[in-house]
C-alpha cells in the first residue's frame, strides 16, 4: 500500500510557511510516499514564481500542479519549462509552455499526475476536460502504475461527472479551486478515490484566503479594492489517499487538516 498526500490550493506566504513547518512531520507520522500540492495561488495569492516553486519543493513537496491562475505572475511563462516537477493544466492550448503531466516515483511505484481545468463558470481558454483526461490516460498507459487526476473547477457537478467518467481508470479524481474542503470523499464503485474539493492551505480567517473587510466591501458596493492575503487561522488542508501497489486502485481517502502550531487536526 502506498500513501499519497494531495495538498489543496496553497495561498500566499501563510500557505507556504505551514507547508515548510508541518510537512516533514506529516510525512513521517502518516507514512506518506508522495506529496503533490496545487500552488497556483502561492505568490501573494495569485500565480507562482520559479523561486517560490523551488521553496515549496525544498519543503518536501514532490510535485506541484497549477490551475487557472497559472500565468498570473509576469515572467513565469519563461521559467516553467525549466521546472521539471511542476506541471500546468493539461487542457490548456498545446502551444502553452510547461509540462502537461508529471511522473513521480517512490518504492519503485510510478505515480502520474495531471490537472484539467473545468469550463463551467470558468473564464479560461481550455479544451474539454473529459476528452483531455481521456487523451492523457491513453498517453500515460504503460508509463505509470497509477494515475491521479486533479479537476480544478468551479462547478461541483462538473467535478462529480468527471469522477464517474474516470472511475476504474485512475486511482483518484481530486477537486481543487473553490478553497473549501468538502465532505464527499469516497471510493467510487470501480476503485477511484473522489472528492469535490480538498480545501485550501492558507489563512481560514478570510474569504478564500483574502482579508475579509475589502472582500465584504466589494460585495456591498462593487467598488474595486486591493485583496491582500489574510494571515490568521492558518491551516494545511488536503487528502490522504491509500493506493494498492498491485492494481493501482484507491483503497481509502481521508481529509487531513492541520493548524499552524498544533499537533493534530
Amino acid at each position: 500500500m502506498l500513501k499519497l498526500l494531495f495538498i489543496g490550493d496553497v495561498v500566499g506566504r501563510p500557505g507556504r510557511e505551514i507547508i515548510a513547518d508541518r510537512l516533514p512531520r506529516i510525512r513521517s507520522e502518516h507514512g506518506v510516499d508522495f506529496v503533490i500540492a496545487n500552488a497556483e495561488n502561492a505568490a501573494a495569492g495569485a500565480g507562482i514564481t520559479g523561486a517560490i516553486a523551488k521553496s515549496i519543493l525544498d519543503s518536501g513537496v514532490d510535485a506541484i500542479t497549477l490551475g487557472d491562475h497559472v500565468w498570473d505572475q509576469r515572467g513565469w511563462e519563461n521559467e516553467i519549462g525549466q521546472m521539471e516537477r511542476v506541471c500546468r493544466p493539461a487542457n490548456l492550448p498545446a502551444a502553452c509552455p510547461g509540462w502537461d503531466h508529471l511522473i513521480i516515483t517512490a518504492r519503485g511505484f510510478r505515480l502520474a499526475v495531471f490537472t484539467v481545468l473545468g469550463r463551467t463558470f470558468m473564464n479560461v481558454k481550455a479544451d474539454c476536460p473529459f476528452l483531455a483526461a481521456d487523451r492523457m490516460i491513453a498517453q500515460l498507459r504503460g508509463q505509470a502504475d497509477a494515475i491521479v487526476v486533479e479537476i480544478h473547477a468551479e462547478a461541483t457537478s462538473e467535478k462529480q461527472a468527471l469522477g464517474w467518467h474516470l472511475d476504474g481508470r485512475v486511482a483518484a479524481v481530486l477537486g481543487t479551486h473553490t478553497h473549501v474542503p468538502t465532505a464527499d470523499g469516497a471510493i467510487l464503485p470501480k476503485g477511484t478515490a473522489f472528492i469535490c474539493d480538498v480545501g485550501m492551505t492558507g489563512p481560514y480567517a478570510s474569504v478564500l484566503g483574502r482579508e475579509v473587510k475589502p472582500v465584504v466591501g466589494r460585495f456591498l458596493d462593487g467598488m474595486p479594492r486591493r485583496f491582500d492575503v489574510a494571515t490568521e487561522d492558518v491551516r494545511l488542508s488536503g487528502v490522504l489517499v491509500e493506493i494498492g501497489a498491485s492494481m493501482g486502485e484507491a483503497k481509502k481517502i481521508d481529509l487531513l487538516t492541520v493548524r499552524m502550531g498544533k499537533n493534530s487536526a
